[in-house]
Parts: structure tokens; C-alpha cells; sequence
């Protein structure tokens, strides 16, 4: 296992627009402009050439589709040509997204390393694709593996396979359910996997919410990568596991929110020196409850504690107790020290 430096300075958010675009260009395109509008780092697709990765007989996971007449006939619509694949690519740099696509055979990977991407997202599916893992390592690319579907001993194989070639490489914890139910999102897998790897990792999330993306923040993570989705309405499979672009952009904020949490632990008695000015303002001093003569011995009976915190503090009410006043003072003056024998 090969030490590597951290691929990036804080999260990086990745919006994974997945089949949702429904083999529309158009609407691919849309994907890049909300992800972007959303303050997210990169935009994700997937490439599938249904020759390369399939066959006519592929059963479907969901019968979703009333469309296609087969699960290869659906790959074979959500296919774009390589110079539409450059027109995304030049359409999220526009937008100041980082672009990837996470390939599903080797002719993917060919076409995708002409087009160009930041890094490699290996499906947890191709995971013991080894054809397809020789040809993505061979570009010394960052890789994000995803863990889904993949028992440790396999994983462990990939894993070490691309850190034996010096690839910068992240585990991306994930279940592959869809939607993912709370009790199988795994963040305790998030920190197994940096100690067990000694690598960035990050979660890559199929809720349909926003919750797991908030609490791996807090964990601590280095990349996460979230399904998107224009409108809940929207046709496809991976809606239900998606949260909306609004919703998004909640989490895209709520993110950088706790980054910053995290990055700046404080110093409780710093800042209570730094809140002095806010301190006096709400706390209580020791004040005379009536009018009172030189020459009163203090009692109960002649004090109150009330705002601003200016004089003698409340919590030294008790070293007041018996002191005669050496002033006269009218009700509701604060005690000073001057004004005590």
C-alpha cells in the first residue's frame, strides 16, 4: 500500500445525473446548468454502449420501461455519440463543473479517455471487471470505487490493485438498493474503509434524501456523490433514488456549512473573551432594590441582580452581604467597589 496525498482540499460534491436524462441530449444538458446552479463541484454521467456491455437477453432489474422492449434495447437509447459526449464535457467546463462518467466495458473507458475526464468512477458492478480496471490505471487518473455491491475480499483486490499502481484512490461506501432505507446507508463503513485503505473516502448515496450526504459531512469525507433529479415526477430509475435540485442545493450548502464547523474548533474561553461585550449586556449585576443611605449595613432585603453586567456580578452577591455603604444610592444603581467600606 502506497501513501497518497489527499485529491482534494474539502469535499468534492458530485451530482450524478445517472440514466435521468432518459437518453435526452437536451435534457442531459439541462442536468449540467441545474448541477452547476446547485454550487456542486462535478457532474456525473454514464456511459453504456449497449454492444459492449450487454446482451439482447439481459434480464430487467425493474420493469420500468414501456418504451423498450428489452433491458438492451433501453442501454441502447441512453447511448451518446463521442462528439456529444465532448459537447457535455465542454458544457460542464463552461459551468465550472468537473466532468466523469462512469464507464461499463473497455470500449467505454477508450472513449471516454479521448473525450477526457477528472476521474475514473468505477460502478461497483465492473469492481471485478479486471480488463476494464487495466485500462483506467493505465491513465494515473484519481479513481473512485464504488463498494456497493462488492464483498471486502474483492474490493480489497481492486482497491489494492490501482494503490499498487500509484492511482490516487477513493472508496466510496454505497448500497445498491434503491432507494437505500436508513439502516443500510453503512457510515461506519466511512471510517473502516480510510483506516483499512489508508485512502480518501467518501459515500455515494441512493437515499433519495439529504441526510446521509449532512451526516457523512460531520463523519468526514472526501468525495460525495448524490443521484439528481429535475423533478420527482420525472420518468426513470433512478428518480426514486434521487433528491431534487433544490434539495440539492440545500445539501450542497449545508455541506460547506459544517465544513467550516469542523475546520474551526473553538476555544470556549476565548470566545467567552471574545463575547465580553455581549456578556455584560445579558448578565446581572448586584443593584440597590430601593433607595439606600451611607451608612447601611446590606442585607437581602436592600439588593436585587439585575441587567446590564456592568457592576459587581451577581454571583458575588454573597461577599456584599453585611458591607456598609459609604454612599447614598438610589434605587436600582449598580454597586461599585468604591461605594462599599
Amino acid at each position: 500500500m502506497f501513501p497518497q496525498e489527499p485529491v482534494h482540499s474539502r469535499c468534492l460534491i458530485v451530482g450524478e445525473v445517472a440514466q435521468s436524462h432518459d437518453g435526452s441530449l437536451g435534457l442531459a444538458h439541462a442536468f449540467i446548468d441545474a448541477i452547476a446552479n446547485a454550487g456542486a463541484d462535478a457532474v456525473k454521467f454514464q456511459t453504456h454502449i449497449a454492444a459492449a456491455e450487454s446482451t439482447p437477453g439481459e434480464p430487467w432489474r425493474v420493469q420500468f420501461s414501456r418504451q423498450d422492449d428489452s433491458r438492451y434495447d433501453y442501454w441502447r437509447r441512453m447511448e451518446f455519440s463521442e462528439e456529444q459526449w465532448r459537447g457535455l464535457k465542454q458544457h460542464a467546463a463552461d459551468a465550472g463543473l468537473k466532468f466523469l462518467s462512469s464507464p461499463f466495458s473497455v470500449e467505454a473507458v477508450e472513449m471516454l479517455g479521448r473525450v477526457g475526464v477528472y476521474a475514473w468512477k468505477i460502478a461497483s458492478g465492473e469492481v471485478g471487471n479486471l480488463p476494464m480496471l487495466e485500462r483506467i490505471a493505465a491513465g494515473g487518473q484519481p479513481i473512485f470505487v464504488s463498494s456497493g455491491m462488492s464483498p471486502l475480499e474483492e474490493l480489497d483486490q481492486a482497491v489494492h490493485y490501482f494503490q499498487e499502481r500509484r492511482n490516487p484512490v477513493t472508496v466510496l461506501q454505497c448500497t445498491s438498493s434503491y432507494p437505500s432505507p436508513p439502516d443500510r446507508i453503512g457510515l461506519n463503513m466511512i471510517p473502516f474503509f480510510r483506516q483499512r485503505y489508508g485512502c480518501d473516502v467518501g459515500l455515494s448515496d441512493h437515499s433519495g434524501t439529504i441526510y446521509p450526504g449532512l451526516a457523512a459531512a460531520v463523519v468526514g469525507i472526501d468525495v460525495l456523490e448524490v443521484h439528481v433529479a429535475l423533478d420527482r415526477r420525472m420518468f426513470g430509475p433512478d428518480v426514486k433514488a434521487s433528491v431534487t435540485t433544490a434539495e440539492f442545493k440545500q445539501l450542497v450548502d449545508g455541506i460547506r456549512f459544517m465544513e467550516q464547523m469542523r475546520a474551526n474548533p473553538v476555544d470556549k474561553d476565548a470566545l467567552a473573551l471574545e463575547l465580553e461585550p455581549l456578556r455584560q449586556l445579558f448578565t446581572k449585576s448586584v443593584v440597590a432594590r430601593a433607595a439606600l443611605k451611607a451608612g447601611t449595613v446590606l442585607t437581602t432585603e436592600h439588593l436585587a441582580l439585575k441587567k446590564p453586567g456592568t457592576g459587581i456580578p451577581a454571583d458575588r452577591l454573597g461577599e456584599v452581604l453585611g458591607r456598609t455603604l459609604r454612599v447614598d444610592l438610589p434605587a436600582d444603581a449598580l454597586l461599585r467597589e468604591e461605594d462599599l467600606e
